[in-house]
Formats: C-alpha cells, sequence, structure tokens
C-alpha cells in the first residue's frame, strides 16, 4: 500500500499523534454504555505473501493453501482482492469454507469493486452493484462490512452522488466510507456535512492511519463502530508507538459504548506485516483486557532476520 508513503528519514518530522475527539464522535458515543464484549477484529490487506512461507505458513505452503493457514492467525481480513476483479459466488463459497473450516468467528471485509467505485465512480452502477452484492451475500455470517474506497480525485463536488449511492444500499448491509481528496476534510463545512451525511445514513467512517496523510487520521465516527486502516513502515520504532496509542484510544472508545472495532494492518511492504500484527493483537490485550489468540510463528521473531 503506497498511499501516504513517505521517505524513511523524514519520519521523525512526522505528528504521529492522535488528535482529540472530535465533538462529533463524542455526540456519537453520547449517552451509550460500555458493551460487555465489544467485537475486536485485527487482520492485514492479504493473505497471499510468499515471504510468509516459514513465517507463519508451514514450509512448502503452496499459494493456494495460504487462505487456509492465515484464518489459523488471524479472525479477520480486509478484503482487497474483489477490488480488481468481481468476485464470483463460487469464489466466495470456497474462501467461506475454508475460513468455516478453522473458526466460526472469522469475518472477511470486502472492498468494493473498481467497477463501482472508480470507474463508473457510483454513476449508473445498478448493475455492477447488485452483482457484488450478490456475491459478497454468499459468506453468510463470515461477512464484516464493506469498505467503500474512493478515489483520490472524488472529491466534494460528488457529493450528492455519494448520499444518493449510499441510501440506495440495502441497510442490513454495513458499509465503511474511505475518501482521500484533501477537501473532503481542508474545509470545516464539507467535513461537517460529509460526517454528518454518513451517521443519517447509518454508513461509517474508515480511518486511515498514513505517515505522509495525516488529515485522513480525521478522528470522526459517524457510529458507534470503528474501521481503522493502520499502514505502517517497515516496523519502524514509530510503528509500535502509533499502535500503542491506537490501543489506548480505541480502550476508551470501548468504556464510552464502542460496539466492534476492525483494525486492519498495512505496509509499504507486507513481508513483515505478520510482526507488527503479533504485536498489535498482544497490545490490544492487554490495554483492553481481551483475550485474542496472537498469530503462531514457526521461527521466533530473531530467527526471521538472521
Amino acid at each position: 500500500m503506497d498511499f501516504g508513503k513517505i521517505a524513511l528519514e523524514q519520519l521523525t518530522e512526522v505528528d504521529f499523534c492522535l488528535q482529540p475527539d472530535t465533538e462529533f464522535t463524542l455526540d456519537v458515543l453520547q449517552g451509550r454504555t460500555k458493551v460487555a464484549n465489544p467485537k475486536i477484529y485485527i487482520g492485514c490487506a492479504k493473505w497471499g505473501r510468499k515471504e510468509w512461507v516459514g513465517m507463519i505458513y508451514p514450509e512448502k505452503t503452496k499459494e493456494a493453501k495460504f487462505l487456509d493457514e492465515y484464518v489459523k492467525h488471524f479472525n479477520s481480513i480486509e478484503l482487497n482482492a474483489v477490488f480488481y476483479n468481481m468476485p464470483k459466488k463460487e469464489q466466495i463459497r470456497t474462501w467461506k469454507e475454508k475460513a468455516a473450516a478453522v473458526r466460526d468467528d472469522f469475518k472477511f471485509c470486502p472492498k468494493f469493486s473498481r467497477n463501482i467505485s472508480h470507474i463508473r465512480r457510483l454513476k449508473n452502477a445498478e448493475e455492477d452493484t447488485t452483482r457484488y452484492l450478490e456475491s459478497i451475500y454468499e459468506f453468510g455470517t463470515y461477512l464484516g462490512p464493506s469498505f467503500l474506497q474512493l478515489a483520490d480525485n472524488f472529491g466534494p463536488n460528488n457529493f450528492e452522488t455519494l448520499r444518493a449511492y449510499l441510501e440506495h444500499l440495502p441497510s442490513d448491509l454495513q458499509i465503511f466510507v474511505e475518501v482521500r481528496h484533501p477537501e473532503w476534510f481542508g474545509n470545516e463545512h464539507v467535513r461537517r456535512e460529509f460526517f454528518s451525511m454518513l451517521k443519517t445514513v447509518g454508513r461509517g467512517a474508515i480511518i486511515t492511519d498514513a505517515s505522509g496523510r495525516r488529515d485522513c487520521v480525521h478522528m470522526h465516527l459517524s457510529t458507534p463502530e470503528a474501521f481503522i486502516r493502520f499502514v505502517g513502515n517497515g516496523l519502524h520504532p514509530t510503528d509500535y508507538k502509533r499502535i500503542d496509542d491506537w490501543a489506548e484510544r480505541i480502550s476508551g472508545w470501548v468504556n464510552s459504548g464502542l460496539e466492534s472495532v476492525y483494525f486492519f494492518l498495512h505496509q509499504h511492504d507486507e513481508k513483515d506485516t505478520p510482526i507488527l500484527g503479533d504485536y498489535t493483537v498482544k497490545k490490544f490485550n492487554e490495554v483492553l483486557g481481551i483475550n485474542l489468540a496472537a498469530p503462531s510463528f514457526i521461527k521466533s521473531h530473531n530467527q526471521l532476520f538472521t
């Protein structure tokens, strides 16, 4: 994931501190009580990394078996694969069966296909949307929230198009939206209108924590749920401090009534994402008082780098 990438020597110049909760978020959580068992999901953006063979996948694991192994280590996946190709029902059923063979709490969080979001830009996308929905519903109870990522040049001038599209999606479909055009965040009126619209239509707002785009760490929750896309920098020391800060912030949200968290780890080079995932799970367990299973490594972290 190259979004928000900056040179490593610039990282010490970035203010990674999370901004205080916005009044908007405080209002969304106001009057809620702590959920006894909040749903916490931590995962990666993909399962198909050959570098994970010998790390968390057994030696000689074939690519066709990567998902079979992935579900043993994480309870969710940010499913970017369906962005590039409209998912077929048969493929979805196969993925679901692989997860079901290992656990019953796994969630697939499929990205809307680019035909919908980037090519048609939400206009005249009814047929593609129907095909997308018919496919992802094959996940059944293994379906987590879908996420609609809009193009970098999809700006506030498309506000009404976005609202109309979201309003016509099934009300029982959990959806989070990611916008990237700077004007969504830089203009106070636009920002307020955008998040208020998401709240009104019952859709979530993705928070993207990338080094070079701190405006996307907007700290607005439009529903009592959080979907965070964390982009690390190859296990740089700042990655761990940022995870620590997120654990504390999410703990505060949970105490204020947050119902669920989807926290997905990205790196510009995904080869060492399981190591950051291991740290994230253990830190969230410690701070949130939960008991998620951490990834199981075939070799210790030290052995991986020798």
